[in-house]
């Protein structure tokens, strides 16, 4: 089971009310208290399609939600993305702007990289404080068609494993338990061909079994010894031992009434407790807290499946010390779904015809606004159809762990089977041993709440320890003024909150000198360190039917990138603010104004009215009046080209005037973050390459990718004749792309697209939510001829 807040929150009562605590409440509070403060983020990408070829786009379309109602959230501002290679090494990354709880972008598959299963994954910054395993990840094949051939060659035998859970996490002598198994290949797929006994120290057969769905399936265990299993999979015979019986300890079963109520029994065996406590919660929400007395060994609690959450919810039991003692996951299917109706004008088109396409969202009311991404791609032997969906994954994936096989199966065409599949998958996958040493996360990482936070280590040059409180800035030189002020925490560690940094840039970080101290500044990875628990992906099945498919392709692709390269570098304008974070200054010099003096000396003194250049021990100093009052402050200037912070005066004295524009000065007291100074200057050039100065050599400087620059999806249109008979040749596999394609009020939108020259099979695939959380998707199909 995926560590999840709840599970630190549980850690957190434990460590504060274990000795302490009197009464369930305090457990409720504790718990309400602590999940209220510390809210989690839930993310889920839309990939344009599943299998992609070297060179190609992928494009996406990221929802960030709240983990517990899963309501659009918008609190972070920045999403990351990554593209892992079965090693877990990130091959691409990107940083995705978000606003309001959504963000769009693309990534550029490299020509260098190798056939196989990838896996995109996707959090924020505050994401990053708890376990990787709540990060977005999902697996996509991509296919290099010059190395293709190798990928029959490179398949090696599958093996096989068995694994057992008792339900409640333990099994206990002389307590009857049920036991949920999953059978896995070497990828981590379910394998259904399989049957099994359990055996006791005797050789006695126990139990028989055999898997009901994906591999999973359930027994009932009269447990008095310990017990092996011989697994008959696939021709392959395995032996195992079950986990190991306990003389002592807590067991659970959970059943469900016909009422509708769910009855969870504890039994104890060798325990002096006289209470026991269970907590149901969701991913962030208490919602059922109740105490219960040991009779005999024995408690039984009766929860209303109504007063639980939507989704997934934890049943645990706190022992009388408030330690929890065992768990088990239930399901309870959202009482509303967002319904999405994807509609054609025909069924079939011809090649560069006109697409209408009608799109309709439903969810508890018939007129339903909605958030909504819509692609639409080619279907054949090498491309799979749709993937994981943001229902399935909000819901039901994301609080597991480990690969789901067709999470959608548990969605559709529910019935008791599917209920009875979907309670073994719950009690396989969301078991885990309960930790009582487990602490609580140290949360070092804070949500982007305006932006992208560049994070930079200073250290002591001598020593090599980090520096403390030491006062840093970070410029991008340029005609845009973006200047950050920053002071490092007690590692040493510098937070710059930048705004709109968009695109690529060159940096400049430089501490403020400080008499007899010299520092060192390196740039940290805004990327996590940190990988979920990987199962290794299953190879490409590569047949001579996908290498046709291929070879078209690969042509297809080669061709597309030829003709319309161009109008695939297209971007839209980021429209970011321009204003400098001084805002207006108090007053603007335009040097051609005036009269142009040789020398930076002159011009300060002859017409800036607002600053008094000296020199005092054979260097050149600056005074910046108190605005109209005339009075001089002592005191540290900030004093920028470009917004770079220059602190050795005498470059700006030696500065060519002629290189700058102009001049804004603010003579006034002025903070900036943890910046405090007596007036600002800066100096503007003309080509915003601060005019030659040399930069101090303790000045990082570095390229550095901020937030991606949006492209535009490239769908030419083809409404003349002209147009319809060119011979510039259009083999575009996906066909349209649209990451706010939102209904209105209505519920209603309306869209168009052009086929292209490829005759074929194509899916339309909407994924969509609600601002109350409901979400769902749509598949269609239509045929190009």
């Amino acid at each position: 089971m995926k560590l999840t807040i709840t599970y630190i929150l549980f850690v957190l009562c434990l460590g504060t009310l274990q000795l302490h605590a009197q009464s369930l409440q305090d457990i409720e509070k504790s718990y309400t208290d602590f999940a209220k403060s510390h809210p989690r983020e839930k993310v889920f990408v839309h990939t344009d399609k599943e299998v992609y070829l070297a060179g190609e786009l992928l494009w996406l379309k990221i929802y960030n939600t709240d983990a517990a109602e899963n309501k659009p959230l918008d609190v972070s501002k920045v999403a990351y993305v990554e593209v892992l290679d079965k090693q877990q090494t990130p091959v691409i990354q990107a940083k995705i702007a978000l606003k309001n709880s959504t963000g769009s972008g693309s990534l550029n598959i490299p020509l260098t990289l190798n056939d196989g299963t990838y896996t995109v994954r996707a959090y924020t910054n505050w994401m990053k404080n708890f376990s990787p395993e709540l990060f977005f990840e999902k697996a996509i094949t991509i296919v290099n068609p010059l190395n293709s051939a190798e990928l029959a060659k490179d398949k090696a035998p599958i093996k096989y494993d068995v694994q057992f859970f008792p339900e409640g996490g333990n099994l206990i002598n002389g307590v009857e338990a049920k036991v949920g198994f999953k059978i896995t290949d070497s990828f981590g797929n379910g394998v259904d061909n399989a049957r099994g006994a359990i055996l006791d120290q005797r050789n006695d057969t126990i139990a028989r079994f055999k898997p009901m769905m994906f591999g999973m399936g359930n027994f009932l265990l009269p447990v008095t010894s310990s017990y092996r299993a011989v697994v008959y999979v696939n021709g392959n015979t395995i032996n195992t031992a079950l986990p190991a019986v306990k003389e002592t300890g807590y067991t659970m079963q959970v059943s469900a009434l016909h009422s509708g109520e769910v009855q969870v029994q504890v039994s104890t065996t060798g325990v002096s407790d006289n209470e026991v406590y269970l907590l149901a919660t969701n991913a962030a929400t208490l919602k059922v807290a109740k105490a219960s007395p040991l009779q005999r060994g024995k408690a039984l609690f009766i929860v209303n499946r109504d007063v639980l959450s939507n989704g997934v919810n934890r049943i645990t039991i706190f022992n009388a010390q408030k330690k929890p003692v065992c768990e088990r996951l239930l399901f309870k299917r959202p009482q509303a779904d967002l319904n999405i109706t994807s509609k054609t004008d025909k069924p079939v088109y011809g090649q560069r015809a006109k697409v209408a396409l009608d799109l309709l969202s439903q969810g508890q009311t018939p007129a339903t606004s909605a958030d909504l991404s819509v692609s639409v791609y080619q279907t054949d032997s090498l491309q799979k159809g749709p993937g994981i969906d943001i229902k399935s994954y909000l819901w039901l994936k994301s609080e597991l762990k480990g690969n789901i096989q067709s999470p959608g199966y548990y969605f559709n065409n529910v019935t008791p089977q599917v209920d009875e599949a979907l309670d073994n998958l719950l009690l396989t996958q969301g078991w885990r041993q309960l930790d009582e040493t487990s602490t609580l996360p140290v949360l070092k990482f804070l949500p982007e709440f305006t932006g992208h936070v560049v994070r930079a280590m200073v250290t002591d040059s001598i020593t090599g320890a980090p520096a403390k409180n030491v006062l840093a800035y970070l410029a991008m030189p340029g005609l845009r003024t973006q200047t950050y002020a920053a002071e490092s925490d007690n590692n040493g560690e510098l937070l710059f909150n930048t705004k709109d940094f968009i695109g690529n840039e060159e940096l400049v970080i430089e501490p403020k000198p400080v008499k007899d101290s010299a520092y060192v500044i390196k740039l940290l990875s805004p990327f996590a360190d940190r990988y979920s628990t990987a199962i290794p992906s299953a190879p490409f099945d590569f047949d001579n039917k996908k290498a046709d498919a291929l070879k078209k392709h690969s042509v297809e692709m080669q061709v597309q990138n030829i003709y319309a390269g161009n109008m695939l570098r297209q971007y839209f304008n980021p429209g970011v603010d321009s204003t400098a974070f001084y805002y207006k200054p108090y007053k603007t010099y335009n040097l051609d104004d005036y009269t142009r003096f040789t020398t930076m000396e002159e011009v300060l003194r002859e017409y800036v009215r607002q600053t008094l250049v000296y020199r005092s021990r054979g260097h050149f100093a600056i005074h910046i009046s108190s605005g109209e009052s005339g009075i001089l402050d002592d005191g540290p200037q900030l004093i920028m080209v470009d917004g770079v912070p220059v602190f050795n005066f005498d470059k700006i004295v030696a500065m060519d005037p002629l290189k700058v524009q102009k001049l804004d000065v603010i003579p006034m007291q002025y903070f900036y973050g943890p910046s405090n100074t007596q007036g600002v200057l800066n100096f503007k050039t003309y080509m915003g390459d601060m005019g030659g100065i040399e930069l101090d050599p303790h000045a990082l400087v570095v390229d550095y990718e901020g937030m991606q620059l949006e492209r535009k999806f490239y769908s030419p249109v083809y409404d003349t004749p002209d147009k319809q008979s060119s011979t510039i040749p259009d083999y575009r596999n996906v066909l349209y792309w649209n990451a706010n394609a939102g209904t209105d009020a209505s519920g209603r939108n309306q869209l168009s697209f052009y086929t292209g020259d490829q005759p074929g099979k194509y899916v339309i695939v909407v994924q969509g939510i609600t601002p109350d959380g409901t979400c769902g998707s749509s598949y269609s199909y239509f045929e190009v001829k």
